[in-house]
């Protein structure tokens, strides 16, 4: 390990880590703080960012002259006072990009079907001038003036559902608190990353985010960074003390912000924070970033390009038809004034005004239900993706179990104790040399460790402490920590007093060990001649470099073959039990010079990972989250295969794999080649094939090939991945990926699980988890609660079930009612039956109103029993969204003909007629032909309007009776709809018997039995509809249920 130059002795006071702090020194330190800074670290860049990166020359340095220039110290770090002084800068947080308001803008007003309302408005106004003179009518003014007002409704709508939908993801985002490891006052402090101010001493493990710009003073061989960011490149980028390039970009003696350690340990000293940090002055630089649409938004967008071609397309045709037909052969049926305005209902009746709204809505009240659950969703359409997940590739330590692990065995060659009653062994013994070798298995369970105490929480009962580690080295920690054995000489303040660490190597998923060389200090200062070198690690990797063994007693014996069988059989007894199992070995480096560069000492120390003493072998209980087990369940029977992904040993993988049911057996099936012919996208199960289970290790995935995957992914349902590596974790989730169609979520913890959680269509972290995975995750579970995951899938399906319930309630009554009114105008010759005001007030009020409450629907029982969605082949419309909506709901109401009937007009005096409408047709005036049509249109307008509460209670369920979900009471109860019938309805009374709109746009009051009447097509759609469903449930193998959506 590299180490600061130890400061000149002066007249100072002693420091630790043998550093003495010069009176100059404390001078220089007082005299800089006190200097007005030049600059606000977090101040806006200057406008020339280019050349501030061009400036930075701190890499250039020593590291005694980056202690000066910031004033701070290798071991006591920053002072209460210059923190305080220099957090007056601001905090560390890059400013909120520049939002262009007016792009927003433009597209609250023009987004959306809203263009459609625009080419509507416009054709509105000049239907009205210059179109409709010399006599304009009123009546396409105020069509034109509703319209518009459509248009600011929606704008404003959608600017709030924005804000809302920011705000919220805004505050969840805000519940994963960054932080960093500082030294200030001496003292080892975890702060929030954002209280990091310049000059501050942090120090960076595996895992962590680098909070802030650093020059690096201190850092260990094997420091590997992820620049990815920077460089665009996966690739790890190795740390260094001393400049390696010029270019700030290039150099490896800086950790720049928001890159991220996944490898090794460092120390570096802050020297920008905030916006003049490198990431700030590139990200100054960058401009905006492009807009990229989500998979939902593009449903949406595919959608609207389709109803929006075919309302251009008809309103063209309409318009084509009078102008070379209907213009001509019957002169006097429509002026040009009258064809526009009447031709617009093509426009606006094919326009499911709600869905924009519904689709903000939906996302916006999942989200929030979601949060209420700890859930950080970072984007809104991750929640759609979750719906879809086929496949679940979950991580083992931290994940399935609780990461809370602790000691439970201890093993030497010739006997073991449980942890529990080693102190009661001891002290009973007669002879407590017997346990000799718990002195030798605690100096490598102390010394060979990467996990801290923190500072604040030192004193504290061993129990409560705060550790920053892995898991796995945290419960060595506390168990070293804990063991105290007088007669022994068992004693963790002594041991560390003296013994000194000067070289380690971290654990890494690679090499699956970690190593320390550490020297004996004597009471005068003078380091011991012979170091030794402590390993531990994984037993199956350390064996193979164990030539002797200790005996409890502390005594050496070969590691022969019999010592080796019987090891590896309590191996995995232990491995069996669940435990994770770890050994710990130790070598003394007789002639080795310590003294030399850290690469150097690096290769020299993997060349002595040979001929060591296993010391002894311990248990490690990581007890399963008590909520899996009913979530996988759960998350099965939603059609999810869930596979086991871990770097742990076989035995236990497969021992955890079956407390958790994660397999039910295990059965290794020969290999055939039965995929070897099919698309990739056919290899999966089939619903009738019978459960297999398969375990795979890191090597037998290293040797698979295309065939045998095919095999893996098409046969098995249950697979544990066991001793994988981070690239391995990789192939498994892109070979998966590969095949079936699969959508496949990961879930880690860890810095190794960082490559498979951004691989991954849906990458999901716990909140303890490393900083690293919680970057690479689009999902973070705050709470570590693995039963959010059906959850969030419960969710998921949920967003696209009522999407799709409310693109199915939408279009009937426009795409169908209310277009047939046009059609019958121009192909029927017959009165339009529904002006244009009464349709584009239905599109825009009533059907808007009763839409957003399928957005407050519960899921339906089944939707954790169906086979997840296809996000490639399955969309939001198909051929069975269609018949639904043509042949079981679609029908033209009669009404109108009905009204016409009591009025001395039958059916042949209605169509057909064109230009004979005029004053004395059958006997009428114009007054009462204009009456009859006014009323007829109102009368065919609060028949669609109570049609569609049919529809809504149709539409709610796919398969459920009414009768079983009905939105009153019960699991499904949905108090939204019901309010939502009444206010289409007071809707419809408003624009019939509105005195200003009466005058305007010709709308009148309708004699009663019309309001009655419409019950009957609303119960009827309802019925037609239970029968459907009643069909489907029995009979689920007939052509009903096939057509079925």
């Amino acid at each position: 390990m590299e180490r600061f130059p130890k400061v000149p002795k002066g007249t100072s006071q002693p420091s630790s880590d043998g550093y003495d702090v010069q009176i100059s020194y404390r001078t220089l330190s007082v005299r800089i703080d006190d200097q007005e800074p030049t600059s606000k670290p977090t101040s806006k860049p200057s406008k020339d960012s280019t050349e501030g990166l061009v400036n930075i020359d701190v890499h250039l340095i020593s590291s005694e002259e980056v202690f000066t220039r910031y004033s701070s110290h290798p071991s006591v770090g920053l002072e209460f006072e210059a923190v305080t002084r220099r957090a007056k800068g601001g905090k560390n947080v890059f400013s909120p990009p520049r939002t262009q308001y007016w792009k927003k803008i433009i597209n609250y007003i023009f987004g959306g079907f809203n263009f459609l309302m625009w080419i509507a408005f416009i054709l509105s106004l000049l239907s009205y001038e210059p179109l409709g003179a010399p006599s304009p009518a009123v009546f396409n003014l105020g069509v034109a003036v509703l319209l518009i007002l459509v248009i600011i409704v929606s704008a404003t709508f959608y600017a709030f559902v924005d804000w809302n939908a920011s705000r919220i993801m805004k505050s969840i985002k805000s519940l994963v608190a960054q932080e960093a490891v500082v030294i200030r006052d001496s003292k080892q402090q975890v702060i929030p990353a954002s209280d990091v101010v310049v000059g501050d001493v942090v120090q960076l493990s595996t895992g962590d985010r680098v909070p802030a710009d650093l020059r690096l003073v201190q850092v260990t061989p094997d420091l590997r960074f992820d620049r990815s960011l920077f460089t665009g490149e996966s690739d790890m980028v190795p740390g260094a003390v001393d400049a390696t390039s010029d270019n700030v970009l290039e150099t490896r003696n800086l950790a720049l912000t928001s890159t991220f350690v996944v490898q090794g340990t460092c120390t570096g000293v802050v020297f920008a924070t905030g916006d003049r940090t490198v990431m700030g002055r590139i990200v100054s630089m960058s401009g905006d970033t492009k807009f990229k649409m989500t998979t939902i938004q593009r449903e949406v967008w595919f959608f609207t390009k389709i109803i929006s071609g075919l309302a251009l397309s008809l309103f063209g045709i309409s318009i084509l038809l009078w102008g070379v037909w209907l213009r001509t052969s019957f002169p006097g049926y429509e002026t040009s004034s009258g064809a526009i305005i009447n031709s617009i209902g093509c426009l606006t009746s094919f326009v499911p005004q709600g869905l924009p709204v519904c689709v903000a809505l939906s996302l916006t009240v999942v989200a929030r239900r979601m949060a209420k659950r700890h859930v950080l969703v970072k984007n809104l359409a991750t929640i759609e993706t979750l719906g879809c997940m086929s496949v679940l590739c979950s991580d083992k330590t931290g994940t399935l179990t609780a990461g809370e692990m602790s000691i439970e065995d201890v093993a030497f060659f010739d006997g073991s104790l449980r942890v529990g009653d080693i102190s009661k062994v001891v002290s009973s013994a007669s002879q407590p040399g017997r346990f000799s070798a718990l002195k030798a298995l605690h100096m490598v369970a102390r010394l060979c460790n990467g996990a801290k105490f923190n500072a604040a929480s030192e004193n504290l009962p061993i129990e409560e402490p705060t550790v920053k580690g892995d898991p796995t080295d945290s419960a060595v920690l506390r168990f070293s920590q804990s063991l105290s054995i007088p007669s022994l000489d068992v004693d963790t303040t002594a041991l560390l007093s003296s013994w000194k660490k000067t070289f380690e190597i971290p654990f890494n998923s690679r090499n699956k060990w970690m190593l320390t060389v550490v020297n004996h200090c004597q009471e005068s200062g003078e380091k011991g001649s012979e170091p030794w070198l402590l390993v531990k690690g994984a037993p199956d990797v350390l064996f193979p470099s164990c030539e002797s063994i200790m005996n409890t007693d502390g005594t050496i014996v070969p590691f022969g073959n019999d010592a080796r069988r019987g090891i590896s059989a309590l191996q995995n007894e232990w491995s069996d039990q669940g435990q994770r199992v770890l050994a710990l070995c130790r070598k003394q480096l007789d002639g080795i010079k310590t003294n030399v560069s850290p690469n150097d000492m690096e290769e020299m120390m993997y060349a002595e990972v040979q001929g060591l003493t296993l010391v002894g072998i311990i248990g490690i209980r990581d007890p399963p989250r008590a909520d899996v087990p009913s979530a996988i369940v759960t998350i099965r029977r939603a059609g999810v295969r869930v596979f086991m992904v871990t770097g742990d040993f076989k035995l236990t993988a497969v021992a955890i794999a079956h407390h958790l049911d994660t397999i039910s057996n295990i059965r290794v099936s020969d290999y055939s080649k039965e995929f070897s012919v099919v698309p990739l996208s056919a290899v999966k199960p089939s619903e009738d094939d019978p459960i297999r289970s398969l375990v795979l290790t890191g090597d037998d995935v290293a040797s698979l090939s295309p065939e045998d995957w095919n095999i893996i992914v098409g046969r098995y349902t249950e697979i544990v991945f066991a001793r994988t590596t981070p690239d391995q974790k990789l192939r498994i989730v892109e070979e998966i990926k590969a095949r079936g169609d699969n959508t496949v979520a990961v879930t880690g913890d860890g810095v190794n699980d960082a490559p498979a959680l951004k691989a991954s269509d849906i990458g999901v972290a716990m909140g303890s988890g490393s900083d690293v995975a919680k970057e690479a995750a689009s999902l973070i579970l705050l709470n570590n609660d693995f039963s959010s995951i059906p959850v969030a899938i419960e969710m998921g399906r949920l967003v696209f079930d009522n999407l799709k319930k409310v693109i199915l309630y939408l279009t009937p009554a426009g795409s169908y009612a209310e277009f047939m009114a046009v059609l019958g105008t121009v192909f029927f010759g017959m009165q339009i039956p529904m002006s244009s005001y009464l349709q584009v007030c239905f599109c825009i009020t009533n059907d808007v109103v009763m839409s957003i409450s399928l957005m407050y629907e519960k899921p339906e029982a089944d939707l954790m029993l169906r086979k997840p969605r296809n996000a490639r082949t399955d969309r939001l419309s198909d051929w069975r969204f269609f018949v639904q909506v043509y042949f079981v709901r679609g029908f033209l109401p009669c009404m109108w003909f009905l009204y016409m009937h009591q009025h001395g007009l039958s059916f042949y005096d209605v169509i057909l007629v064109y230009n004979k409408w005029t004053d004395g047709w059958k006997g009428h005036s114009t007054s009462d032909l204009t009456q009859l049509v006014n009323v007829g249109q109102c009368i065919y307008y609060v028949t669609i309007v109570f049609m569609q509460c049919g529809s809504l209670l149709s539409v709610r369920n796919r398969r459920v009776s009414i009768l079983n979900s009905n939105p009153l009471w019960g699991p499904r109860r949905n108090l939204v709809v019901p309010l939502g019938m009444i206010g289409t309805a007071l809707i419809a009374v408003v624009n019939l018997y509105g005195p200003g709109l009466n005058s305007v746009f010709g709308t009148a009051p309708i004699p009663r039995m019309f309001w009655g009447l419409p019950f009957c097509f609303a119960l009827g759609v309802l019925i037609m509809d239970e029968i459907r469903k009643a069909i489907v449930r029995n009979y689920p193998k007939s052509i009903i249920a096939a057509m079925a959506w």
